[in-house]
């Protein structure tokens, strides 16, 4: 019997610190990534009536995972004095101490300098509408101090990548890109208010806010209210770019899976509100596929694949 198996070599230093740097960016968890890439695609297949320009779609989707990295980033960093406290994000790197705030800061910024220089080659309007991408990411992790709502900034944030897309694609930004956009705000508060019902116990402890806190008994009844409005405003939005049946079915299946989140979270149970935040992937999915779906049907190879 091999002494190796009883006695593990040591990882290597260099390995060690790049899992951490890993951890540190949520590269494990991806769940972050396909909430921001959603609401992206959205507009990037509105704005184009169909497939984007091939580099259009390349710098949006490789952007999002910069941005999303730099977000956890930064937000890691603004709560490196809460995150000790709580029992779900004890273990993260800046938490334990395994990695220091210079060491984010400088990641931050390079994973944003990334990110940029994939916008610059992209329209003028694109270019300065980037910064104001950047005001926001920078800015988000800082609201829990000072307000109950960080949600609904998390959601102009996140749904940014909406009204960038259609200047990238179209040069301007019409309604309908900031109809997506209300959308989306209102669904990144939806879904976030379920993670936030997670910590809730913790935040109230340490003094930090939400929007769980805020909505306090009242929370499933103003979770039903914010959901409707996200349907009504898709609906809207898909009504002014002309979207049929395919878009409305897409959005009659995430409705169906966002009334599966109500059911599993009826009693608050923290394991319940967080597999409902996880659900929301497959709500953004949904929406998207119709949006997809829709534009490819009225193409000569989708009215071929229908006459089949």
């Amino acid at each position: 019997m091999s002494y190796e198996r009883f006695h593990p070599a040591p990882v290597p230093r260099w390995r060690e610190r790049l899992g951490q740097y890993w951890k540190l960016v949520r590269g494990d968890r991806p769940i972050g990534w396909l909430l921001l890439l959603w609401p992206t695609w959205w507009g990037l297949w509105v704005a184009a009536e169909g497939v984007p320009p091939w580099w259009t779609l390349v710098v949006f989707s490789l952007g999002v995972w910069l941005t999303r990295s730099a977000g956890c980033v930064i937000n890691d960093y603004a709560d490196r004095w809460l995150d000790p406290q709580v029992e779900r994000t004890k273990d993260r790197p800046l938490a334990t101490g395994a990695l220091r705030g210079r060491e984010a800061l400088v990641l931050f910024a390079v994973l944003m300098l990334a990110a940029f220089a994939l916008v610059l080659t992209l329209n003028r309007l694109t270019i300065l509408m980037s910064f104001v991408g950047v005001a926001l990411a920078a800015s988000y992790p800082y609201l829990k101090r000072y307000t109950y709502l960080p949600q609904v900034y998390l959601g102009m944030a996140f749904g940014w990548g909406i009204p960038m897309a259609f200047a990238a694609v179209q040069g301007t930004v019409p309604p309908v890109a900031w109809l997506l956009y209300g959308a989306n705000i209102l669904w990144s508060t939806a879904y976030d208010t379920w993670y936030a019902m997670v910590d809730r116990d913790d935040d109230i402890r340490m003094g930090a806010k939400s929007t769980a806190i805020l909505f306090g008994d009242a929370d499933l009844g103003i979770q039903g209210v914010l959901y409707a409005l996200v349907f009504a405003a898709l609906a809207l939005a898909g009504q002014q770019a002309g979207l049929g049946a395919w878009y409305f079915g897409g959005l009659g299946v995430a409705a169906l899976l966002v009334a599966w989140e109500f059911v599993i979270t009826r009693d608050r149970d923290r394991d319940a509100c967080f597999r409902a935040f996880l659900h929301n992937h497959w709500v953004g999915l949904a929406v998207f596929a119709g949006i997809a779906l829709d534009y490819f049907m009225a193409t000569e190879a989708g009215a071929r694949l229908l006459s089949l």
